[in-house]
């Protein structure tokens, strides 16, 4: 990466594309996943190598528990074996941070979870955001049924909501807003991703399935990021 390249602080990725990737090659879908998850783990060291503050990572949202059992049940699976090597990061020194409904997992995965983030909350390091069991409209549903339940007791006023207030009751808490939202894949919509946060992203799309996604590709993005000019409303 060039020396005068901005680079961004918080990225937001929605890996896509693995499904795809699998059928082009006659492969079962799950085979895609398993390629995903391994490129998912390079592109977190890179984006820890090139310093940025956090990356939200979207792996399993809460409409993909539609997928047919066996493909569900293959990458419960794999987010297992990556947690279970989730201390593989402690040389990074990431803070990791599980986004959504844990409560739909197995006691086991929910466990794991909450074992890792208890584990790393005190790194210093980047923060990963892994979003699973994840949408966005569910986030925003749910700090609005927090607020609501603090102003009913007298914790809280109606003047006291604001957008800080409220950001606070989100997942992403105390973290900076994703700077731009990357999807690969070809795809160009949010899919209930970061909906709030993303307020003033930037979007790069890329016609390329996540599974052969690489570092250069994020090179690539962080250059079309660099090349935009963001006046957040302004002139």
């Amino acid at each position: 990466m060039e020396n005068n390249i901005t680079i961004p602080k918080h990225i937001g990725i929605i890996m896509d594309g693995n499904g795809r990737w699998a059928k082009k090659r006659f492969l079962p879908r799950n085979m895609g996943h398993k390629k995903g998850a391994e490129v998912f783990q390079d592109i977190t060291r890179y984006c820890n190598e090139l310093g940025l503050e956090a990356v939200t990572f979207y792996a399993f949202s809460t409409e993909n528990w539609k997928r047919p059992q066996e493909e569900v049940e293959g990458i419960m699976k794999l987010f297992k074996e990556y947690l279970i090597k989730a201390f593989d990061y402690e040389k990074e020194n990431n803070k990791i941070v599980f986004l959504g409904d844990k409560s739909a997992f197995s006691g086991e995965l929910l466990d794991l979870m909450l074992e890792i983030e208890e584990k790393t909350a005190d790194r210093t390091g980047m923060i990963l955001n892994i979003a699973l069991n994840y949408g966005s409209r569910n986030e925003i549903i749910n700090a609005c049924k927090e607020i609501s339940q603090l102003v009913k007791e007298g914790k809280m006023s109606i003047d006291d909501i604001n957008e800080e207030s409220f950001s606070n009751h989100l997942y992403t808490k105390n973290q900076p807003d994703p700077d731009f939202i990357l999807r690969p894949s070809g795809e160009k919509r949010l899919s209930n991703f970061l909906l709030w946060q993303s307020a003033y992203a930037e979007f790069v799309y890329m016609d390329v399935l996540w599974p052969d996604f690489t570092r250069k590709n994020l090179d690539e993005a962080i250059l079309e990021f660099n090349k935009r000019n963001r006046r957040f409303g302004g002139v």
